[in-house]
């Protein structure tokens, strides 16, 4: 199997060269500018012709990627922005005598505008350096024979050889060989995880020292690797809604401030009878200072900058929005299996009654349970095939949703499920204190019975995940409630919450009453976070306002719905997730409020007293730089 890394030669040196001008062109051409504005104040003082030559270049070199974009704001979208009005503000000084206030306008302006360019590339180049990592073709292993082919003709079931080095061509299972996987590109976590027969493995991870037979169980356009991709592209795409305000806002006031500059000019040599060149000067100084040059660059890069963090550390967010909400959460909800817990449960107790044997009574329950998906299903059944005992399919299978399940088998009609289905007439007392007894050990009991009497009782356990109790207090410690939601029995699910340290447990809940509990929350607490990762967990991740999903053990359901993916199912990210956001949301209030200030300030000191223009462009488009450059923190 190849990657692409290993099906092209290395670039030579005029392709490196290329990419790299293609890259930082904009920064190029912004240095570029600042070079040609130092020559041209140097020769100005011998030749001013070839200053003003030079000085249209540095126009032109600094001030064309802005320039076309506002244009193309005015002409396709009918609309003015903050690039058209400071190309105006600069041509305004230059067209008054001032070359150098306005070709340093230009300058400053168009390296605030690459340093910004280059902020929203690196955070693409983190979220999305991984679409460079997929393989494009598969050695497919079949009766000894090897083939290469692409890895859209793999079909499930098929066995392909990953030799050392190389990249894992689709999800699968390893079936033969033992090797240590890099699943930086999933998970984000860089120290390599061990793998062996029987092990799942991830489309685009790198293998180590050994080789792998692994059977496919994805096609190519269904692996875990490439929901990630439509995630990223998601996450690239999304704005959230404070940067589409000031989106509007800036349309708004770009035309206010047009208006008003117009007015400047016209106005005071009529009314105040000054000469042209004066108010033209204060008029530019005035488009210039007032421009929002700042407050448009106050959310965009710090947003990314927190979004390109998380990536790298496999926290997966579907675009900005989702971290502005998870910095307003106030509660964070849990499904309790296979997110609190590990989600694979095992057989403690076998009680059988109504003189079955454990055996009978194991071979009705895993035989019926044969048909299901359901995580306690699986742990019957494996119970069953460690023991040897022969199962015998059903007929009939329904689901009872939230309950059990319910199906022909051997001319009799069982069910399967919790007690809380059985009918009263069937729960007797010795029954009863079985039951009792086992939730009160904080084990998962299941009742098999028939249409006769109940044939026995199950009793499973599954095992609170080891970081979960840390994730929880952590969690807390930012002042957030912390709630778990499940389908299980009171006891045992107020046992797991005890041993997790969650004060707020809702049990006994089907699907649709997740849903009805996380508005309820919403109402009382305001933005609620949902964690989850079956398909029974999406309606309720949807009706949340942040749905947070586990990347790796999650259901396609649930990654499709939530706003927010583990890709390693570490719930303490979760926690650092929610601070990223706490932090990010403080940021933009800085750059916001330092923005806004610099603005008043300068507009009410030109009014005022007057400034020199040099001193406005320095002072409006050094604030668009510190703004930038404190969203560039968050990258750390």
């Amino acid at each position: 199997m190849k990657d692409k890394s290993s099906s092209v030669h290395a670039p030579s040196s005029k392709q490196s060269v290329y990419g790299f001008f293609k890259r930082y062109a904009e920064g190029i051409a912004a240095l570029a500018s600042g070079v040609l504005i130092a020559i041209a104040w140097g020769i100005g003082h011998f030749t001013e012709a070839g200053s003003v030559i030079i000085y249209l270049l540095a126009f032109v070199i600094g001030g064309f990627v802005k320039g076309r974009e506002g244009l193309h704001t005015l002409i396709n979208e009918r609309d003015l922005d903050v690039n058209l009005l400071m190309i105006v503000a600069a041509v305004g000084a230059a067209s008054i005598g001032y070359w150098t206030e306005g070709a340093v306008l230009i300058f400053i302006f168009s390296l605030s505008g690459a340093l910004e360019s280059y902020t929203t590339e690196r955070s693409k180049r983190d979220i999305s350096s991984l679409m460079d990592l997929k393989p494009e073709t598969a050695i497919r292993y079949y009766n000894g024979t090897e083939t290469e082919i692409s890895i859209e003709q793999l079909e499930i079931g098929d066995i392909v050889l990953v030799k050392p080095g190389e990249r894992i061509p689709a999800d699968g299972v390893v079936r033969e060989g033992a090797s240590s996987i890099n699943q930086s590109s999933i998970t984000g976590e860089s120290i390599p995880v061990d793998k062996a027969a029987g092990d799942d493995v991830y489309a685009g991870t790198l293998n180590g020292q050994g080789a792998l037979f692994i059977e496919v169980t994805k096609r190519s356009e269904s692996t875990l690797f490439a929901k990630i991709i439509r995630l990223v592209q998601e996450a690239q795409s999304e704005k959230p809604v404070s940067q589409m305000f000031i989106e509007r806002f800036e349309r708004i006031y770009a035309r206010s401030i047009i208006v008003i500059t117009i007015l400047l000019i016209v106005a005071p040599p009529f009314l105040l009878g000054r000469t042209w060149n004066e108010t033209l000067y204060k008029a530019m100084v005035f488009l210039v200072v007032a421009s929002p040059c700042a407050l448009v660059a106050s959310i965009m890069p710090a947003m990314l900058s927190a979004i390109s963090n998380s990536a790298r550390k496999g926290v997966l967010f579907k675009g900005g929005a989702h971290l502005e909400n998870l910095a307003r959460i106030k509660v964070v909800a849990f499904d309790k299996t296979g997110t609190l817990t590990n989600g694979q449960p095992i057989v403690t107790d076998l009680i059988p009654l109504d003189g079955y044997s454990e055996k009978d009574m194991l071979q009705a329950a895993a035989s019926i349970e044969s048909l299901s998906e359901h995580p306690l299903a699986k742990a019957i059944v494996q119970e069953a095939k460690e023991r040897g005992i022969r199962l015998d399919w059903p007929s009939e299978l329904q689901s009872l949703s939230g309950w059990g399940v319910q199906a022909e088998w051997r001319g009799d009609t069982w069910r399967i499920g919790k007690p809380i289905m059985l009918e009263h007439e069937l729960l007797t007392e010795e029954l009863e204190s079985v039951i009792d007894r086992l939730e009160e050990q904080g084990k998962t009991v299941t009742i098999i019975h028939n249409t006769r009497a109940v044939v026995g009782v199950i009793a499973l356990q599954d095992s609170i995940r080891e970081q979960a109790k840390q994730a929880i207090a952590e969690i807390k410690r930012l002042g957030i409630e912390v709630a778990m939601l499940t389908g299980d029995q009171k006891k045992t699910a107020h046992k797991i919450a005890r041993e997790a340290g969650i004060d707020l447990v809702f049990a006994e809940l089907l699907p649709e009453d997740k849903v009805t509990l996380i508005r309820e929350l919403k109402q009382t607490y305001g933005h609620i976070a949902m964690v989850g990762d079956g398909i029974n967990d999406a309606p309720a991740l949807a009706t949340s306002t942040v749905g947070i999903a586990m990347g790796g053990a999650g259901s396609d359901a649930a990654l499709e719905t939530a706003d927010l993916v583990l890709m390693n199912d570490d719930i303490e990210s979760i926690a650092a997730a929610i601070a990223l956001g706490k932090r990010t949301r403080t940021i933009i209030k800085q750059n916001m409020l330092f923005a806004a200030a610099v603005i008043a300030c300068l507009i009410t000191a030109n009014f005022m007293t007057g400034i020199a223009l040099p001193l406005g462009v320095v002072g409006h488009e050094g604030s668009t730089i510190l703004v930038i450059l404190n969203g560039l923190r968050l990258l750390r």
